[in-house]
């Protein structure tokens, strides 16, 4: 990156910390891992926005990517990967890649990161994306989210960059005990939580609420 790049880059870490700092009450996460944080700075984000918006792609907000699709604010990437405790042994399941970005800091993250995208060309853009940033630890498939990925199960984390009306099953039962997931819930944009739903090792669910969140819907098809 150049140092025009760097410096905006390092801006934007520095908002998305003190989001964590503001919000931690909440979300009991004041601070993200220095990992995370350092997955964030080794992205760059100006290569997941369209041309057009590249001058904002470090802004510490949403941006439009096409097809009704946006890219998640950079705060909201960073506290749903950290809320994954991910250390690097991790099998990773993503619902909705988007342009690609969160699934680039996964990748960076997990030994391997399962995608699934029901819009076809966002899912071809957006491996072309990640691969061109030298991660391989990464399959992509088209398909309904809802269902997940059953084939590659169980998955020790989840992400879900999509708001659904309520947790599919299908996910929690692709959830591997001791896992972890993370997914916005709720019905219209403007009355999702953020859960945290963890299986303990006898497989028994249990949630809570990290924040209120607005996502675009998980679809059906």
């Amino acid at each position: 990156m150049t140092k025009d790049i760097d410096a905006r880059c390092a801006e934007m870490v520095k908002s998305i910390e003190t989001d964590a700092t503001a919000t931690g009450s909440h979300t009991g996460r004041e601070k993200f891992s220095a990992r995370v944080l350092t997955a964030i700075r080794e992205v760059p984000r100006h290569k997941f926005v369209r041309e057009g918006d590249q001058a904002r792609a470090y802004a510490n907000g949403p941006l439009p990517i096409g097809q009704g699709q946006t890219i998640s604010q950079p705060y909201i990437v960073a506290l749903m990967t950290d809320l994954l405790d991910l250390t690097g042994a991790e099998r990773v399941l993503e619902i909705g890649m988007g342009s690609g970005y969160q699934t680039a800091i996964l990748a960076g993250l997990a030994a391997h990161v399962y995608c699934v995208e029901i819009l076809p060309d966002l899912a071809t853009a957006a491996e072309a994306r990640v691969r061109a940033l030298g991660h391989t630890n990464l399959s992509v498939r088209v398909g309904d989210g809802h269902a997940g990925w059953p084939e590659h199960a169980p998955y020790d984390a989840i992400l879900v960059a999509a708001g659904a009306s309520a947790v599919p099953d299908a996910l929690l039962a692709q959830l591997k005990p001791g896992g972890r997931m993370v997914v916005p819930v709720g019905r219209g944009r403007t009355t999702q939580e953020l859960l945290v739903v963890s299986k303990d090792a006898a497989g028994k669910l249990s949630q809570r609420s990290a924040l209120p969140v607005a996502f675009v819907p998980l679809v059906k098809g």
